[in-house]
């Protein structure tokens, strides 16, 4: 029995990271395909359903979004590339906590919505009060929410939806429809679950695609600069000076016959 306690002993130990190979992780099409970063597996087929979590941040280059984390799950491995999809998003708990404040009404809220690609999204956003609220006008801000929502999603692709949520523009426009109940000091759509996948647009722009656009659309033409502005100014000066002394030839030649008569 020591004899072979002793050969069990002495096998070496197989090495399981020698057998598994990196894997390079990208982003959905909505964000450009841009690398997510690397990890390792021993079959490709392992990696179908692996979560991946980034922030806006590391997708975009957008400092001021770094408190939003998009997360991604694989849904196909071609070689040695690992391509995935949108699964939802989440604020940072530390951002949450930043919003909440004393003598204020925190509501929470889950609205399931259906997008006209049709993928079946649940949203939870999240209403601040600038004061105390009862339960009827907290009531009175969900259904409002519900309804806004719904119609909302139903016109927009999954990714408007993302690209609404990442920029603020979904949680400005349900500010706006509940102002009417109660003074709302911020509205943050603190998560967001995809339940059901539908079929996107392959020839839809991404979202950095889209931003850029819009960006550029938004900046005013640059004026001219003052050395542009000083170059121009002597070339009328000149101008005015040759049709000056045009003037005073003509004004010459017109006097020189009355003085030889």
């Amino acid at each position: 029995m020591a004899v072979k306690k002793g050969k069990a002993a002495a096998r070496k130990v197989k090495d399981k990271w020698k057998a598994k190979e990196w894997y390079k992780l990208y982003a959905p099409r909505m964000f450009n395909q841009v690398e997510l970063g690397e990890t390792p597996s021993a079959d490709p087929a392992s990696l179908i359903g692996r979560n991946i979590e980034v922030t806006v941040h590391e997708l975009t280059g957008d400092f001021s979004k770094m408190h939003i984390k998009m997360r991604f799950s694989v849904e196909d491995v071609n070689g040695f590339e690992a391509h995935t999809a949108f699964i939802g998003h989440e604020l940072t708990s530390d951002y949450v906590r930043r919003l909440t404040r004393r003598k204020r009404t925190k509501t929470d809220h889950v609205v399931d919505v259906r997008t006209k690609d049709n993928f079946v999204v649940r949203i939870k956003p999240m209403s601040i009060t600038e004061q105390r609220i009862q339960a009827a006008q907290e009531t009175a801000v969900r259904n409002i929410l519900t309804e806004t929502l719904t119609t909302m999603a139903a016109d927009m692709s999954i990714s408007d939806l993302v690209k609404s949520i990442i920029s603020g523009d979904l949680s400005r426009d349900l500010s706006n429809a509940v102002k009417v109940i109660i003074p709302i000091k911020r509205i943050e759509i603190r998560k967001s679950e995809v339940i059901k996948a539908g079929t996107p647009d392959e020839n839809e722009l991404s979202i950095q695609e889209r931003i850029g656009q819009e960006t550029a659309v938004a900046e005013p033409e640059e004026p001219e600069s003052e050395d542009e502005a000083s170059e121009e100014a002597p070339a009328e000066e000149a101008v005015s000076e040759e049709s000056e002394s045009e003037e005073i030839v003509e004004e010459s030649a017109e006097e020189t016959p009355a003085e030889e008569n």
